[in-house]
């Protein structure tokens, strides 16, 4: 399985960037995705889940009402980022989690699979 994550760059505080998660060898929409980010310094922190097959999602508190994640395309998901933050700066990898669905609460324990990381920076 590889994930590739793209769409990540630099960004003015209140800006949006819309990050993409695809895949080959399994079918995103048979399992459920998620996004991670990891700052500087910092230890790796789920961000959204989506279980492709029913659509749930699930957002960590500090993204609620800023990101959206969805299911695009056979084998994409993105993750729409509005309102960003300096403190949204940081490596975004996407995950394939193939025996865990998503769950309230969800931790960087769950995924089978990583992608490589795209970073996002958010400065004026």
């Amino acid at each position: 399985v590889q994930l590739q994550a793209s769409g990540g760059g630099l960004v003015q505080p209140g800006g949006s960037l819309r990050l993409s998660c695809s895949a080959s060898g399994y079918t995103l929409v048979d399992y459920a995705v998620g996004w991670f980010r990891q700052a500087p310094g910092m230890q790796r922190e789920a961000v959204s889940c989506i279980n492709a097959n029913d659509g749930t999602t699930y957002y960590a508190d500090s993204v609620k009402g800023r990101f959206t994640i969805s299911s695009d395309a056979k084998n994409t998901v993105s993750l729409q980022m509005s309102s960003l933050k300096e403190e949204d700066t940081a490596v975004y990898y996407c995950s394939l989690h193939t025996d865990i669905g998503c769950y309230p609460g969800f931790t960087i324990y769950d995924p089978d699979y990583w992608g490589q990381g795209t970073l996002v920076t958010v400065s004026s």
